[in-house]
Parts: structure tokens; sequence; C-alpha cells
């Protein structure tokens, strides 16, 4: 089967470049000793996981499929089935040295999603990592977000778990390649579409993103530079390494905290619980700018892009949920780093996100391409990095929220730890995802080793943010007792 990218796919497929690659996926912690239920698991080793995984591929059958290029960018990208597809080349066996720390599996992690997906190839990959503490073993995945842009689709992790240990039984997958289409054919095609739509070939040179459109661009921008100038600098985020052009090698960070405290947290100071992780993140940050600066301005923040459905979670959800990043509208808000009060802290963090989640020029709708509806993209690659670059002072840092998930089983062994490893895109040095798991909400830490290279510590900073709230009383009261 031969389709086409849709338009947003082609962006995060253009967005790759030098130091920035749109790659997500889960890491998942396993212990294989244990099986709930005989009848619906079985072993959890390398072998198993390769015929899981071959077995539910036909449920994401872009994962087959590598993306093929237009001649001059004469129409969007192809899935095109890959003839050679070896699922033993994507599904790999790893092991860490004794003892099997939980910082040798990050700084393991670390290096896996430095190395660059190779784009001759379906974009995907999956570690199985054993060697743990106490016999457990890891699982990672690594996919392009362009594999799961439509709704219908899902990434890899969300593929092969089930939310119950029975799992679904699915047949055989006898599939078969189909036969890739040529340079000629495709470009043949990508004309004759073109031609086809004569209004929107106007419309994508002028209001798309070739050449004609850059000029319209910048002919615009400059137009209103003088008006804008006030706005602009009202809406820039603050000066921060955090925006500092990025490189390909990476460090990795996860880090836990109890979901039932979070809940005590949220209800003795009267706010919302994921102001209390937000308020958590903002303490982060603050450990972090001191570790660097020596020394935070009282008024100083961090601003973040948090997705709106963030505001209205406040509990688990009952379903399988989700934990990747999906597309919606998303807001900007600060978190007042520049603040040594914990619980000043966490008030001001609610104050601020309840205000900027309702205004409109602080919400965003999800990120939209460039690239026509259309398809042409004579300079895709250019265009995409220019849009997200017009962007890279707009914030400091992505934070990605995913929904509650209660539970999740990887051939009938339950998940014991589930994090999404969020996208690092370009102009920014850390990312940061927010996963309620069970019975405690997950965080993972994604950053330039060159800007971030400090990394690990996140975790204890994450932890002593955590403490200091679930222990601090009422502003003018003295903290509680643990």
């Amino acid at each position: 089967m031969v389709n086409r990218l849709s338009a947003e796919d082609a962006m995060y497929y253009f967005l790759d470049g030098a130091g920035t690659s749109a790659l997500t996926g889960a890491l998942m912690i396993v212990d294989p000793s244990g099986v709930a239920d005989s009848a619906g698991g079985g072993r959890l080793d390398y072998t198993s996981l390769v015929s899981l995984v071959e077995r539910r591929l036909q449920l994401v059958p872009r994962y087959r499929q590598v993306v093929k290029e237009v001649a001059l960018g004469l129409g969007r990208p192809l899935w095109v089935d890959d003839p050679e597809f070896d699922v033993t080349y994507h599904v790999r066996l790893s092991a860490l040295p004794q003892p099997g720390a939980s910082v040798q599996l990050e700084e393991l992690i670390a290096r896996l999603l430095s190395r660059p997906l190779d784009r001759s190839r379906p974009l995907w990959e999956m570690y199985l990592i054993e060697g743990l503490e106490g016999g457990r073993v890891a699982v990672l995945t690594k996919s392009h977000r362009c594999l799961f842009g439509v709704p219908d689709n899902c990434e890899l992790s969300e593929a092969v778990t089930d939310d119950v240990v029975a799992g679904r039984r699915l047949d055989e997958d006898l599939w078969l390649p189909t036969d890739p289409p040529g340079q000629v054919s495709m470009t043949v095609g990508a004309l004759a579409e073109a031609m086809t739509r004569p209004r929107d070939l106007v419309d994508s040179l002028l209001r798309g993103n070739g050449p004609v459109a850059d000029i319209w661009s910048v002919a615009d921008k400059s137009a209103r530079l003088v008006t804008s100038t006030v706005q602009q600098l009202v809406d820039a985020a603050p000066d921060s390494p955090l925006n500092t052009v990025t490189t390909s090698a990476r460090l990795f960070a996860t880090a836990a905290v109890p979901r039932r405290d979070c809940v005590r947290i949220a209800s003795r100071f009267d706010c919302t619980f994921n102001d209390v992780l937000l308020a958590a993140v903002a303490g982060v940050l603050r450990r972090w700018s001191l570790s660097v600066t020596d020394s935070v301005g009282h008024g100083e923040t961090v601003r973040v892009i948090v997705p709106l459905r963030a505001r209205d979670s406040d509990t688990a959800s009952d379903g399988p949920g989700s934990w990747m990043p999906a597309s919606g509208p998303e807001f900007v808000t600060d978190l007042p780093v520049g603040e040594d009060s914990p619980v000043v802290r966490l008030m001001q963090v609610a104050g601020l996100a309840d205000r900027y989640a309702g205004s409109t020029s602080r919400m965003t709708s999800e990120m939209k391409p460039l690239l026509p509806e259309l398809g042409m993209v004579p300079f895709g690659e250019f265009s995409s990095r220019a849009f997200s670059s017009i962007f890279q002072r707009s914030y400091n840092v992505p934070i990605f929220w995913s929904d509650g998930v209660s539970s999740r089983f990887l051939n009938g062994h339950r998940i014991e730890e589930l994090y999404t490893v969020p996208t690092l895109a370009t102009q920014r040095a850390l990312a940061i995802s927010v996963n309620e798991y069970g019975d405690s909400v997950q965080f993972a830490f994604l950053a330039d080793r060159a800007v971030v290279s400090d990394l690990p510590a996140m975790s204890g900073y994450l932890v002593e943010s955590f403490d200091e709230l679930l222990h601090a009383g009422p502003v003018g009261l003295p903290p509680q007792k643990p």
C-alpha cells in the first residue's frame, strides 16, 4: 500500500536536522520473574519479544514502511512498504554491567537516544535491556513522531502492551510487501495530482512553504515589525541557556513520586492535582538555575508550554489511557523559579496557570505545519526548521502531559514503571514528560548533554521539590513534621 504523508507527518519528518530529531517513545520496566496468569503470559526474553512485536505490527502498519521523498519536492513524501523489512534489525538486545543501577540504565538510554534513525529503513527501534537490579528488564521504544501523527495510529509501546493480563490474541500476520514505486512514477503522480488542483497549487506557492511563500512571509513580517515590537518583547520567553542551539548528544533521567501524596498536597492547599505537579517542576528548575548561576532573582521565571487538557485532568483515567504526546491546544505559562517559598510558589503556579489557560494570547492550537495540503514541498526541510525557529523564544521548556494509566501488561507481565520519552525539538535543551501510572506520577527528563550536563541531578531535585511541598505548612505557619 502506498499513501502520502499527511501535512503533519511531513512536518515532523522534515524537522530532523543536526542536533534535532522528532523522536519519542517509552521506557517500560518489568520484572519477568512473576506472571500474574500463566494462561495470559509467557517468557519475556529477546525471542519472545521479537515474536510479540511481529504479531502486533499489523496494528501499526507504518512500522513496516519507509518514507520515500518525491524528486524536487513536487509532493509530500510517500509511505512505501519496506521490501527488505527485518524485524530483528529493529528489535535489539542490550545489557547493563553489574550492578545494573538506574544511573547505568539512564546513561545507556541517553546514548541510544543520541543515535539518529536510519532513514532508509522504517523509523523506529526497540531495545530489550537486561541486567537491571533485582532481575528486572527494561524495554525502550524509540519512534519518529511522523509514524503516529494521525488519530488511528499509535506508538509501538502502546501496540505491544495490553490493559489486561491475557492481552489481545491476534492471528499470525502473513504480510507481504508491495512493490515500491519508482522515482519517475512518484514524480508523475505528484505532478498529476498538482495539475488536478491548480488553485491549490497557486495557494501552495504563495501561502505554503516554497520560496515565494518565504518571501511573502518575510514581507508580511516586515510590515508589522514596528507596530508589534512591544508585543514581541512582552511575549518573548526569558533569556535562558535552555534555548541554546542543541547538539545530538543526549542525557536522560527519571524520577517518580507517590500519587496519594500529590492528592494530599492538592487538598491541603486547595489547588488542583496538576498544579502540584507543575509546582514540583518549578522547584526542579529553581534548583537547576541555582546550580548554574549561584543566584536567582526574586522575580525570575521559566516559561513552559503545557497541553490545555492538563488543566482539566485531576484524576487518573479509568480506561487504558495513553502515555504518548497527543495533538491538541496548548498554552504557555510562567514558573516562578525566583520564589524561594514552596507554598507561595505553588500558589503562584496555580494562579498563573489558571489565568493563562484562559488567555487567547497565551494559548496556541496544536503545532500546525507550514506544508500545504497539496504537498508541494520544494524546500520542505528548510521551511519546517524555519517554522520551528520562529517560535524558539516563545517558551523555554516543553512539558508533555499524558493521560492517566492504571496498569499495563507486556506479554502477561505487569509493567512496574512507565515513562514517556519527551521530544527534544530544535532550540530546546530540555524537555520533560509527566505520566500518571498506577499509584505514582513518573517524570522523564531529556536534555542536551552539552547544555544540561548535570541532568542526573534533576531526579534528586524533583524528590526534594516534592518533599518540601509535602511537609510545608500554610503560609505563615511552621512546616509540618514528616
